[in-house]
């Protein structure tokens, strides 16, 4: 087995939530469990996944590359998502997109040649009036990313 046996306790929880029947409806949560102890979801890993939930391998696949927050590709120790819909853009969003390649010399859909960071555009994150924001990881939001609070942040990642 590719994950471990707390993980699939995790998977296990989250299948209990749902009918024998619609044991796919767990997948989402399944590929997060996966996603945070192997850091990316490789294609053995969504083959597991299919096995373990009793649903088509494509239909995992299906689901992993629809959604931004999996990663389908190795990524750095640290995913950066800037939000770059419209409002965020009007607000600062593309500035902030700019210093932040700058500061970690790359481009969207990148990672830093040290393994540590990977940076990509986000979907509308749902805090329009915060902009400009960053999501940390699919899971800590930064709010009003000004220069120095990137760089602040890109310190406080790198220790």
């Amino acid at each position: 087995m590719l994950l471990s046996e707390q993980s699939y306790k995790k998977i296990d929880r989250e299948l209990a939530k749902f009918p024998a029947d619609q044991r796919q409806s767990a997948v989402m949560a399944a590929l997060a469990i996966a996603q945070d102890e192997k850091g990316w979801l490789a294609p053995e890993t969504m083959q597991e996944l299919a096995d373990y939930i009793g649903m088509p391998a494509i239909a995992v696949q299906e689901v992993a590359t629809f959604y931004n927050m999996y990663d389908v590709k190795p990524v750095g120790k640290f995913k950066i998502s800037v939000c770059t819909n419209l409002p965020c853009q009007l607000s600062g969003g593309e500035k902030a997109a700019h210093h932040l390649k700058e500061k970690l010399g790359i481009g969207f859909r990148d990672t830093t040649a040290d393994g540590q960071f990977t940076l990509i555009e986000g979907e509308c994150m749902g805090a329009c009036g915060d902009a400009p924001v960053m999501l940390v990881n699919n899971k800590r939001m930064c709010s009003f990313m000004s220069n120095d609070k990137i760089d602040a942040l890109v310190e406080e990642l790198k220790k």
